[in-house]
């Protein structure tokens, strides 16, 4: 029998035991299905390797699956690990307000509106410059245009985009 035919054969024969497995060793359902996934994902890459004998697949399987649980244990290590250095790097600073989180929220939101009033090229320009800071001949040249014409369409654009967030901020305080 073809090989690719064999490693669905394993599945349906064997899905059931592999997830028996791994439930009993992971550290939650989740981790043991993602552990299944990734024993057949990797059976179906080696399908080359499927033993021949039928009584040989199922250890075959167990093998991959325990290496497959070995690096999810690992991830999940390095996961701890690193959330462990964050809140460690983050110790000393105060937890953010949720009202100013959501004010800057709403600040971001209410530019990137006014962002899509712009046309996508002059969009592309004003948003190169404030945010990755190059100078306006240094966005020319990354924009393929002459300097001269970049620095006049980033004037007009930033004028547009100010009488937008105005107006904008108008209406919100009428409101």
């Amino acid at each position: 029998m073809a090989a690719p035919y064999r490693v669905e054969e394993a599945y349906r024969e064997l899905g059931t035991a592999v997830l028996g497995y791994a439930l009993r060793r992971a550290a939650s359902r989740e981790d043991a299905l993602d552990v299944v996934a990734e024993t057949f994902a990797t059976a179906w890459r080696r399908r080359d390797d499927l033993p021949d004998a039928d009584d040989e697949v199922r250890p075959w399987l167990f093998g991959i699956a325990r290496l497959c649980l070995a690096n999810a244990t690992r991830s999940t290590l390095r996961s701890g690990r690193l959330g462990e250095r964050l809140a460690a790097a983050m110790a000393g600073e105060a937890v953010p307000d949720p009202a100013e989180v959501h004010a800057g929220r709403a600040d971001r939101q209410r530019v990137r509106a006014a962002l899509e009033e712009l046309s996508a090229e002059d969009r592309e320009l004003v948003t190169l410059v404030a945010w990755e800071g190059p100078t306006p001949a240094q966005a020319a040249t990354a924009l393929g245009v002459a300097p001269g014409t970049a620095r006049v369409r980033l004037h007009r654009a930033r004028t547009r985009l100010r009488a937008v967030l105005s107006s904008t901020e108008e209406a919100d305080r009428a409101l």
